[in-house]
């Protein structure tokens, strides 16, 4: 659109004024007569519980996580029901949604976004989030307006949502301007429950205010950390968001993440307004979900791939790749199918498809993979390299078990995956200077990027990287016809701050890989989950290593029993010391660190010793560190005989070149089989 506004509104317009609304409910913060009375469930309905919906999409259409669509035959938009009047959350959701009880914490948090109140929810993957903007939308008799931040999961969203009966629509820049507009006039019409939109549509001329002009009734914002710079996936078209939430009260808002730190939910409430808001933190620990770290050299881990994946009862598995290099290798040398974005996009769609509908069982993927993509029986999450992130590991072995059943994460890290974090830092991080250079030849009068990027950068997707990263710190102000004016000048501080946040993230996770206590445990203090009962998961490789699928453990020899003796000593002596120094005063040069820190680890594992983070203060910044603090069982008996010690399997030696048959092994694996016959088909166009 132009200076007049977007021309899909002009229908949506006409159809407002030409068009009698439904009856609404008085202007109020609460919908009356939501009490608790119970209702008798339909057996037909009694092993349903709320969650996140997995009936019937789109039909034949293909979504895949990274954005794209094909959409096959739509399910038609269905016709608007207002609620039962005096309904209960609980009869509207059997009702309407047909689930017979809510899940953990679905209750209080649908209670209290139906009052009215803004809620911060924070919930794993899988844990029923939807529903609790789903539920308060339809019981608030309006239209809920979602901010989504990719078209798989809003393509996901509404073809469910119209499965179960109810009027959703879109509206993303993977649909045509008739059908855009189309849903703009039934938005105005008051003709749809829920409308999701892509944030960058806040940006065109006149679609806030056609919005505004029909105030929806609840506004959800998922994916809230994309909002935050501190987050692991920030996206700056969220930011707009705070601007244009005013204009859509008195709607109350809910935010929605799967992973956000005290500290990004902290930015989220800041970003949005959302100061009084209350704020719901919940559910992180998987009970079903055994977590494996494995340290292995890079060129032993498609071996231990293929051991890994190849009982059936490991598979459906997802393999995420730290590079799509990486991606087709593996893949090639597994026989499975590789997705990255990369890839041309009706190449993606076939692969996903394929794989949610059970013709493959093992996708080797990079972080494109996995966003909008909801199949409850993947077996194991494989991560070949080390994460980014905490959050974003989480977010991406959340992905495993969603049926309830048990599961595996399996993360093969070593020292040198660090160097493939350093190359995508600098890539994504420009160094200050360049920000600096930038904004000293910006000026408050607008000018154009092509006449900066000449005297900044020659490269000019770095240049890019360094134009974004200013305007994200304040440094730069980008007008609405594309100009670029100076912005702040305390952006260089912020921008530091960032940039020393995303190495802190990098930290914590190799922090994590490197951890001694129990893996599960772990996560959940990392994302502050207060009501956690705080035990060990009896799962994980620290808890339970006879359950592991991907180490293998042996008894100590006869020196490294000798050693564990004087760890025990040293800290019957003096317990709760400082790992470092715990291993200078007792080894000295007599053990290398690796070592002696394998050691802690198999007395953890064994239960005599627990290793906890602490931290000091020093020239204005806090450092971690870990203490190491028998355990009462530990206390009162010593020894090695209950130590278990991780080993890993020699690397297994490469085939030589050429004596492989036609299409890689001699013996394929059940996975590798089933990559063919679909290869197979697709060429004859089946």
């Amino acid at each position: 659109g132009g200076r007049g506004g977007s021309p899909e509104l002009g229908p949506a317009k006409r159809a407002l004024e030409q068009q009698d609304p439904p009856p609404r409910p008085p202007k109020a913060t609460a919908t009356p007569g939501l009490g608790t009375r119970a209702r008798k469930t339909p057996p037909e309905r009694e092993k349903k519980v709320g969650g996140d919906q997995s009936g019937a999409g789109f039909g034949s259409a293909m979504v895949n996580g990274m954005g794209q669509t094909r959409v096959g035959a739509a399910l038609p938009l269905a016709e608007r029901r207002e609620v039962r009047e005096g309904a209960t959350l609980g009869e509207i959701l059997r009702e309407r949604f047909g689930f017979s009880g809510f899940r953990p914490y679905q209750e209080a948090v649908c209670r209290a976004v139906t009052e009215g109140r803004d809620v911060l929810l924070v919930m794993p993957t899988g844990a029923g989030k939807s529903l609790c903007y789903q539920l308060p939308g339809i019981a608030r008799r309006g239209t809920t307006l979602v901010v989504s931040p990719l078209i798989a999961l809003m393509e996901d969203q509404v073809g469910k949502l119209r499965a179960q009966g109810f009027a959703a629509e879109r509206i993303h820049s993977g649909r045509d301007r008739q059908s855009s507009r189309a849903a703009c006039a039934e938005y105005l019409a008051g003709r749809l429950d829920f409308l999701f939109i892509a944030p960058e549509r806040l940006r065109v001329p006149g679609f806030p205010e056609m919005l505004a002009k029909r105030k929806p009734t609840l506004v959800a914002v998922d994916e809230a950390h994309c909002i935050s710079h501190w987050g692991h996936d920030f996206r700056p078209e969220y930011r707009m968001l705070g601007q244009r939430l005013p204009s859509l009260r008195p709607a109350p808002v809910v935010a929605l993440t799967a992973t956000a730190t005290p500290m990004v939910q902290d930015d989220i409430a800041r970003e949005l307004g959302l100061s009084e808001a209350g704020r719901f933190i919940h559910g992180f620990r998987r009970t079903n979900l055994g977590i494996e770290v494995v340290e292995l050299s890079p060129s032993a881990r498609v071996e231990a791939l293929k051991k890994l994946l190849g009982p059936k009862e490991r598979r459906p598995a997802i393999v995420y790749a730290p590079t799509r290099k990486h991606a087709e290798e593996t893949a090639k040398e597994l026989g499975a199918a590789a997705y990255h974005a990369g890839m041309e996009t009706g190449t993606r769609d076939r692969i996903q498809a394929a794989f949610l509908g059970g013709e493959l069982d093992v996708v080797v993927a990079t972080i494109a993979f996995g966003m909008g993509v909801d199949k409850p029986n993947v077996r194991t999450v494989v991560h070949m390299a080390l994460p980014g992130s905490v959050e974003a590991y989480y977010q991406e072995i959340g992905r495993a078990g969603r049926d309830g059943l048990p599961s595996r994460a399996i993360l093969m890290h070593s020292f040198t995956d660090r160097r493939t974090h350093e190359f995508f830092f600098e890539r994504d991080y420009p160094d200050p200077a360049l920000l600096s250079a930038l904004f000293g030849a910006l000026s408050t009068r607008p000018q154009a990027k092509e006449s900066l990027a000449p005297r900044v950068e020659s490269d000019p997707e770095k240049f890019e990287k360094v134009l974004e990263k200013l305007w994200i710190s304040g440094g730069a102000i980008l007008d609405a016809d594309g100009g670029i004016r100076r912005g702040s000048e305390g952006f260089l501080a912020e921008y530091v701050a960032q940039r020393r946040h995303k190495q802190e993230d990098l930290a914590k996770m190799a922090r994590y890989a490197e951890g001694h206590g129990c893996r599960m445990l772990h996560l959940v203090r990392h994302f502050g989950d207060q009501e956690d009962d705080g035990r060990p998961c009896g799962v994980c490789d620290v808890c339970a290593p006879d359950g592991c699928v991907g180490r293998k453990f042996r008894e100590p020899s006869r020196a490294e029993s000798q050693a564990i003796e004087k760890i025990l000593g040293a800290l019957a002596e003096e317990d709760g010391q400082p790992m470092g120094r715990l291993y200078r005063e007792t080894f000295g040069d007599a053990l290398d660190r690796r070592s002696f820190e394998h050691l802690v680890n198999g007395l953890v594992r064994a239960g005599l010793c627990e290793v906890r983070s602490d931290s000091f203060q020093k020239g204005g910044e806090w450092i971690e560190f870990q203490r190491v603090s028998l355990t009462e069982e530990g206390q009162t008996r010593g020894g090695a005989n209950e130590t278990r010690f991780v080993t890993l399997d020699e690397a297994p030696k490469k085939k030589a070149r050429g004596k492989s048959s036609k299409g890689g092994s001699s013996k394929r694996g059940a996975s590798s089989r089933a990559f063919w016959a679909w290869k197979a088909r697709q060429k004859n166009g089946g």
